[in-house]
């Protein structure tokens, strides 16, 4: 449960300044948060979560001002993914789930969109090794998955449905990337599923089952664009253009190309520098974006890990906090000439 993270001062990409950040999880000095997602209400976007891991502890609940407004003490948490607007029989409108490290699957919460308030649901075994990365989709078919990727690379897809009112999974695929993986992404629109194997390569997959391990490499390593340990992977849509980031946890920066064509394209990396009262990224790991108006931000926000919350650091820097960096989308966009 350590990161095998080295810390810099700061990252290599385009500098670009978080605007708010998160109050730090409570566990300390023990390398604690680590995954990001956002929600958003569909009907009114002031009304918006960012719900993060601590390894450690369980599920901390933020609002768009870094304020924590809850958190569920539900144990080790290693990713968190959600998926809303869902109109599946038997399935809440918005589901949230994050992979149990020591039950060995993962946790799913509901959200009541009247209180804002995020409540257990349940849990659903998925085989692997340690539950390490994970990420939510939607098929075509408009069922809901979960894809659980083990520590040492063995993946479980499963198809979630309910039985007597609670989640019940049933494993659709198991294959394995070849060595440590974590991050990964789901790209509902394209039924593309993009797993980070962390020092070999990031990688696009079919998200159907019956595509089985057929993969190809968007980035392999080593690379100018990523530097290992390649990290946390997601996904925003800026209209009608679809792209992925991913943590180069290495050198403390983003890559980011557009894939919702045949092949990605790439755009650049950026860096979050020290600026605005708040410290720079380093050691990243996991991050979400969404696109779109999110509360102030009017073409979306990036929400990513901070390996040491630290006003001033350096290599030596001790990781006694972490928390969770908001940035802008539009100022990435404007950073890297993004058209």
């Amino acid at each position: 449960m350590i990161s095998d993270s080295k810390l810099v001062d700061h990252g290599t990409g385009t500098p670009v300044v978080a605007t708010m950040e998160t109050e730090a999880v409570a566990t300390k000095a023990l390398d604690s948060a680590d995954d990001p997602e956002i929600w958003v209400d569909a009907k009114d976007s002031h009304r918006a979560l960012i719900y993060a891991t601590d390894k450690k502890a369980g599920l901390y609940v933020y609002d768009l001002k870094g304020k924590q407004v809850q958190f569920l003490a539900v144990g080790p948490m290693n990713n968190v993914d959600l998926r809303s607007g869902l109109n599946i029989a038997g399935l809440p409108e918005t589901i949230v789930a994050a992979s149990d490290r020591v039950k060995g699957g993962a946790a799913l919460f509901k959200l009541d969109p009247a209180t804002l308030q995020t409540t257990p649901w349940g849990f659903v075994a998925m085989p692997t090794s340690e539950a390490y990365g994970f990420c939510v989709g939607v098929t075509k078919a408009n069922q809901l998955t979960f894809i659980m990727v083990g520590k040492t690379g063995d993946v479980t897809q499963s198809l979630i449905t309910t039985e007597n009112g609670q989640p019940k999974a049933t494993v659709m695929r198991q294959f394995a990337t070849g060595s440590q993986s974590e991050g990964c992404v789901v790209d509902d629109v394209s039924g593309r599923l993009y797993i980070a194997e962390e020092n070999t390569a990031l990688w696009q997959y079919g998200l159907d089952p019956a595509s089985g391990t057929a993969r190809t490499a968007v980035e392999s390593l080593p690379s100018q664009k990523l530097v290992a340990d390649i990290e946390g992977l997601t996904l925003l849509r800026d209209d009608g253009k679809t792209y992925l980031i991913a943590s180069s946890q290495g050198d403390s920066a983003f890559a980011v190309w557009r894939v919702e064509g045949e092949a990605p394209v790439y755009q650049g990396r950026f860096s979050v520098y020290a600026g605005k009262g708040i410290d720079a990224v380093t050691g990243t790991d996991g991050v979400a974006a969404l696109g779109g108006q999110v509360g102030p931000y009017g073409k979306g926000v990036v929400v990513m890990q901070d390996d040491s919350d630290t006003d001033g650091e350096a290599p030596a820097t001790a990781r006694v906090r972490q928390n969770f960096k908001l940035v802008d989308w539009n100022e990435i966009v404007k950073a890297l000439k993004i058209k």
